[in-house]
């Protein structure tokens, strides 16, 4: 069917443009006294289908909260921000009913978030858990604590101050939580962190607290990896160590296979995700039917978007000779390295106390440097292109060593050879390996 039209005609303005014509009243009138049948467009009837949806949400939902069934402008996100400062006391969902804590693993408690006194208008008296309810019940079962390592991605729970004045040591490690694991990075973090508190230990034995919102997700994921790298067991049976001591596990899908992904390990068919606890579920749904996330899944203050799953996974990417290979440590795990690396190699730090690549570097083979080769012994070898690396071999894990005497952890264990059954699965630990040429 083609419509007739005339080109002589004054356009119509659009339904949300100001039409200065002195008659504006005329704008209202009937669509049926049009001598035209008016055909919507897509964009008339996209806002027309959006705006039903609005009036829908707006019945049902007469607190008239912000929905993901439409982005708002970004004069409403900003009134929506600066609505959430005033209500920095909001329970995280389902924190009532989660279980506050579960039972040790290796001196770690996987635990919920404690919440600070100036929420205790919004909880009863016998479900309270502060940082103080958590000291005396720790104490007592006969454990200090000595490290409480939040997970959360957000600082509005409770002063880190509760803890350090009751000379416990307190480690923010921003994670999010909604659609993204803990990167790398911050999983280097904690377990250095943990390493470090457990060995120092001398006379007195003490513990360490770790928690994310509800203790089980993001603190599953960080002591399955601390499990991982400490001990000779898959990632089912250190998934199946955290399940036990704190049921029921990491329940979120994309969190387990992340972790079988990360050992390259297969995941087993038997092995079967949890459910999502009862306490978790939410009652509040989409247009869909769907259930709409809960903003402390994210724990963010400002309420921006979650990072994407594999933002540290490039599996598919081609690799180029300039990619950094690895992921960041901590400063002082590098330092420490550093020092094993030249004590290793038998060396002395420099006049100045700034420690250099201790490794050989190339010559080229140009007119200047051939009078090296009547100095001492020199290997040749052909040109290969690449990034200058040594390798520290541990049993947590492989760290390349660049020209610039930096550290960045690569996921890579080397078994030892041995005859024995019962030592098969032991790793070299601290074993330095070093290359003539570019490798």
């Amino acid at each position: 069917m083609i419509a007739s039209m005339d080109l002589n005609a004054s356009p119509q303005p659009e339904e949300e443009e100001d039409s200065f014509e002195p008659h504006l009243e005329e704008d209202n009138a009937p669509e049926h006294t049009a001598h035209v049948e008016h055909i919507e467009s897509a964009v008339e009837i996209a806002r027309r289908e959006r705006e039903e949806r609005r009036q829908r949400l707006k019945r049902e939902r007469p607190d008239d909260r912000p929905t993901h069934a439409s982005k708002p402008p970004i004069y409403d996100q900003m009134l929506q921000k600066n609505f959430r400062t005033y209500d920095r006391n909001k329970l995280p969902p389902g924190w009532l009913d989660c279980p506050a804590i579960g039972q040790e693993i290796c001196c770690m408690i996987p635990s919920k978030v404690p919440l600070g006194e100036f929420f205790n208008d919004c909880i009863p008296p016998g479900r309270r858990y502060s940082s103080k309810q958590v000291i005396h019940q720790q104490r007592v079962l006969g454990r200090k604590l000595g490290l409480v390592i939040d997970l959360t991605n957000t600082s509005r729970y409770y002063p880190a101050s509760d803890w350090k004045k009751e000379g416990i040591k307190h480690v923010k490690i921003q994670c999010k939580g909604r659609d993204s694991v803990p990167d790398n990075e911050a999983v280097n973090y904690f377990v250095y962190e943990v390493s470090q508190f457990l060995s120092r230990q001398k006379l007195s034995k003490k513990y360490v607290l770790v928690h994310c919102t509800h203790g089980h997700n993001r603190t599953g994921y960080m002591i399955v990896h601390y499990l991982m790298r400490t001990l000779c067991i898959s990632v089912t049976q250190a998934i199946k160590v955290f399940a036990d001591a704190r049921p029921p596990g990491i329940y979120k899908p994309d969190y387990i296979d992340a972790l079988y992904n990360f050992y390259h390990e297969r995941k087993p068919e038997i092995v079967v995700c949890p459910s999502t606890p009862e306490w978790k579920r939410s009652s509040v749904l989409d247009l869909n039917g769907d259930a709409v996330p809960d903003d402390d899944d994210e724990d963010d203050d400002d309420g921006g978007p979650a990072a994407p799953l594999h933002e540290n996974h490039e599996i598919d990417a081609v690799m180029t000779n300039d990619d950094v290979l690895g992921d960041s440590v901590p400063f002082d795990q590098q330092n420490a390295m550093r020092q094993f690396c030249y004590q290793a190699l038998k060396l002395g730090i420099g006049v100045r106390g700034n420690a250099q690549f201790p490794g050989s570097h190339p010559v080229s083979l140009n007119r200047d440097n051939l009078q090296l080769l009547r100095q001492r012994y020199y290997y040749s070898t052909w040109k290969a292109d690449g990034t200058r690396y040594m390798m520290l071999i541990t049993m947590d894990g492989c760290y390349l060593v660049d020209r610039n005497f930096n550290f960045r952890r690569v996921q890579m264990r080397f078994p030892c050879k041995s005859t024995n059954e019962a030592l098969a699965e032991k790793t070299h630990h601290y074993t330095l390996l070093d290359w003539g040429d570019d490798n």
